[in-house]
């Protein structure tokens, strides 16, 4: 990876590897290279339509934020951004990123875990953002929990999946001697990674979207847009009180 240069031609710290390819003042990026091309830019894309463009007096959450680059356009719209992540390496790198970008005083960085939420004693959040983190959970309906709690307005949320789209209308109650029915093509089912995907120990889980969608629901989250393969647009559930912000 080449090295980066500040804007006045000082060398950068070596922050390197990165994972996120931030685009920097003077036409820098921090991941010309990634194997995924111009990561996660082309997911923003897909996202960013879906949320207002003026986010001046909103409040918004990045929960696994890594290098930052959904928690800096989310500033770029005026929202004063909390970025969590319990990866050191990336906090280090998104506070760098925040000072090249002049968005330092629209974030503030924590090093802490998504469960670590439950005990943050804060008013909910008009934008929560619960980007590609599900599945690297062991725990990811408690997880889900306490992202709901903390959401008074949009909560946009990524996982990993399994191949296949198939929604089945469960019914409200199952005999125990129906339990075949749990293999229906369209069941909500959610496949354990006991050893690595893709060389990664963390990777714990693959639902079908007709899971992660049950699990939404379940934790008392409205499905509102599908913006792109494996992401979905949510708000509070009718009835929690929460009023979705808007500009």
């Amino acid at each position: 990876m080449r090295t980066l240069q500040s804007p006045g031609g000082a060398a950068a710290p070596e922050l390197g590897p990165w994972f996120h390819n931030l685009h920097l003042p003077g036409g820098r990026c921090t991941a010309p290279d990634h194997p995924l091309g111009d990561f996660p830019a082309y997911k923003w894309e897909e996202i960013a339509p879906h949320l207002p463009s003026d986010l001046h007096g909103a409040r918004a959450l990045d929960i696994g934020c890594n290098a930052g680059f959904y928690t800096f356009e989310l500033a770029r719209r005026g929202a004063h951004v909390l970025a969590i992540d319990i990866d050191e390496h990336y906090l280090r790198q998104a506070r760098w990123a925040g000072g090249e970008l002049g968005l330092a005083d629209r974030v503030e960085l924590r090093r802490m875990g998504v469960y670590d939420l439950a005990a943050l004693d804060v008013e909910p959040f008009d934008v929560v953002l619960f980007l590609g983190v599900l599945y690297h959970l062991r725990h990811p309906l408690l997880a889900l929990d306490a992202v709901s709690a903390l959401t008074a307005g949009t909560v946009v949320v990524q996982t990993l999946t399994m191949p296949g789209e198939e929604r089945l209308a469960t019914p409200p109650d199952l005999l125990i001697d129906d339990r075949d029915r749990l293999r229906q093509p369209g069941w909500p089912v959610m496949a354990f990674i006991e050893h690595e995907l893709a060389g990664d120990p963390t990777n714990w889980w693959a639902p079908n979207a007709a899971c992660v969608e049950a699990m939404l629901r379940s934790c008392d989250l409205e499905i509102c847009a599908r913006p792109g393969h494996e992401i979905w647009l949510c708000e509070p559930r009718d009835g929690r009180d929460l009023p979705p912000f808007r500009p």
